[in-house]
C-alpha cells in the first residue's frame, strides 16, 4: 500500500492534500495503457522527487547531468524510457533560468528516446505573474514559458497554485492545475485554533481566501493595499473587516521578499488581533524574505515544499507540509486514465 494511505485506528484517512479516501484494490497497479510509470527528478526537486517516488513505490530515474565550461547543460539518460509514461519533477527554483533550461533539455532527451508520454510536474511555475500586458511595451512571459515547454515535447503538465487561473489557457496541452488548499486547511483544522478569522493578503487573493473561510467555517477579512511603481514592494493601507481580539490566519499563494506580509501583519496588529498565523503555498523567500518573516511575531508559518526549503531558509516556527502524496495520487490517476477531479470532490 502507498505511504500516502495513513490509518487512524481502523479508519483509512484521505490522501493528504485531497478529499479522497483511496481504494487500494483499485489504485495499487502502476501499469496502464502507456506502459509503466517512470519518474525523473530535476536538480531543483531531488528531495521532492524522491518523496513522490516513494509514495508511488518506484525508483527515481537515472541520468547524467553536466555543465560544460561554456555553461551548456548536458543530459544523458542512463536507462531506456521507450514507450513508457514518464514524469519529470522540476520546480522553478534558483538558479531559475538554469533549471528551466535543464527541464527543456530533459524533455527533448526523453522525446528523442521515444518516451510514450512526457509529463512535466512543475510544483512552482516561474513567470506566473507575467500573465498579461498590464503596461505598454511588455511581454507575456507566462505564455512564452508554456510555449517553450510544448515545443520541447511535453505532452502534459501538472502544477500547484498558479498565480492566475487564466495561465491554464496559455497551454495547448492538457494539464492539472492543482491546489495546496486542502493540504494546508486540513492542517489548520487539526490545530483547532479558537476565535479564528481568515485574512486575505490582498484583494486579488480574496476569492481563494473565501474558500479558506468557508472550509474553516469562519469570517473573512481582507487587506487593502496599493502596489507602488516597483512591483517588488507594496504599501498596505487598511483592513476590511474586524480582527479585534481574534486569532488571525493570513493566507496567500507565494511569499517572495515578505514585504507584503510585514505590512499586512502590522495592519492586523494595529487593529487589535491576538495571535497571527501565516499560510502560503510557495516559499520562494528571496532577498530579505527569511529575515522579514523571522522578525515578525507570528504564532506559526505554514507552507509547503513546492520549492525547496534549505536549512538557511528554515525558521523555528515554520511548518513545511509535503505535497508529495497529492502529486503521487494525481500521477497515478493520470497514468491510469482515471478522474483527477475525484481526488478533490470535483
Amino acid at each position: 500500500m502507498s505511504n500516502a494511505v495513513k490509518k487512524a485506528g481502523d479508519v483509512e484517512e484521505r490522501i493528504p492534500g485531497t478529499t479522497y479516501v483511496p481504494q487500494p484494490e483499485k489504485d495499487d497497479s502502476l501499469y496502464g495503457p502507456l506502459g509503466r510509470i517512470m519518474l525523473f527528478s530535476g536538480s531543483a526537486s531531488h528531495e521532492l522527487g524522491a518523496e513522490i517516488a516513494a509514495e508511488l513505490g518506484v525508483s527515481v530515474g537515472r541520468y547524467t547531468r553536466a555543465i560544460f565550461p561554456n555553461e551548456n547543460i548536458f543530459i544523458r539518460l542512463n536507462e531506456s524510457v521507450r514507450g513508457q509514461d514518464v514524469y519529470v519533477v522540476q520546480t522553478m527554483y534558483p538558479p531559475v533560468h538554469e533549471n528551466i533550461f535543464e527541464l527543456l533539455i530533459m524533455i527533448d532527451t526523453l522525446k528523442r528516446d521515444s518516451a510514450g508520454r512526457i509529463n512535466v510536474v512543475i510544483p512552482y511555475l516561474a513567470y506566473a505573474r507575467s500573465d498579461k500586458k498590464d503596461q505598454p511595451r511588455v511581454g507575456i512571459t507566462a505564455r512564452l514559458l508554456a510555449n517553450m515547454l510544448e515545443v520541447a515535447g511535453a505532452d502534459r503538465y501538472m502544477t500547484i497554485d498558479l498565480h492566475a487561473g487564466q495561465i491554464q489557457g496559455f497551454f495547448n496541452i492538457p494539464g492539472d492545475a492543482l491546489k495546496a488548499f486542502h493540504l494546508m486547511s486540513d492542517y489548520v483544522i487539526r490545530k483547532n485554533i479558537p476565535d479564528l478569522v481568515v485574512c486575505s493578503a490582498d484583494l486579488g487573493f480574496a476569492k481563494k481566501a473565501r474558500d479558506w473561510a468557508e472550509k474553516l467555517n469562519t469570517q473573512l477579512v481582507i487587506i487593502e493595499k496599493r502596489r507602488t511603481s516597483n512591483d517588488s514592494t507594496s504599501e498596505a493601507l487598511s483592513l476590511i473587516g474586524d480582527v479585534k481580539d481574534k486569532n488571525v490566519l493570513l493566507v496567500d499563494d507565494e511569499v517572495l521578499t515578505g514585504g507584503s506580509v510585514v505590512n499586512a501583519v502590522n495592519v492586523i496588529r494595529r487593529e487589535g488581533a491576538r495571535d497571527v498565523y501565516l499560510a502560503f503555498t510557495h516559499p520562494f523567500l528571496a532577498g530579505d524574505g527569511v529575515q522579514n518573516l523571522a522578525k515578525l511575531d507570528l504564532a506559526e508559518i505554514i507552507t509547503t515544499n513546492t520549492l525547496p526549503v534549505p536549512p538557511e531558509k528554515q525558521i523555528p516556527n515554520m511548518t513545511v507540509l509535503s505535497v508529495a502524496p497529492m502529486l503521487a495520487a494525481v500521477i497515478k490517476r493520470s497514468h491510469k486514465g482515471m478522474s483527477v477531479g475525484e481526488l478533490f470532490n470535483e
